[in-house]
């Protein structure tokens, strides 16, 4: 995996541990992009990531998986080199249907885990 994407209402929004787990992505050479509908983000948060999409700025929103493709593009990867992070189905079955590889959030310490599986990051401490 060359890249992460992540959700923000309902996964970075849940606990710090999320960020700093970007946070050591990026210090890893991963690119990441922080992908939501939400309007706005805290300023911190959209800091930790290399790109920063709010809802339609691409001209396609979540769950389209357009979206992911573009998102992958101004990356410089491939969709199939992109590992998803979101809460919600729809978004899931979106980016899946793009190709990326995805993780459905629904615990913070599971989520945390798997990326830092795919993504091969030492866990921290």
């Amino acid at each position: 995996m060359r890249a992460l994407l992540m959700d923000y209402s309902g996964v970075l929004d849940q606990d710090p541990v999320v960020l700093d787990t970007v946070r050591r992505a990026a210090a890893a050479g991963v690119a990441t992009a922080l992908v939501s509908d939400a309007p706005v983000v805290p300023r911190e948060c959209a800091a930790a990531f290399d790109l920063v999409v709010l809802g339609p700025a691409l001209g396609v929103r979540k769950p389209d998986p357009e979206i992911y493709r573009r998102v992958a593009e101004r990356l410089g990867v491939a969709v199939t080199d992109c590992l998803v992070v979101d809460d919600a189905d729809r978004n899931v079955r979106g980016a899946r249907a793009a190709g990326a590889v995805v993780i459905r959030h629904r615990d913070v310490a599971e989520t945390v885990s798997e990326v830092e599986i795919l993504l091969g990051l030492p866990a921290p401490g």
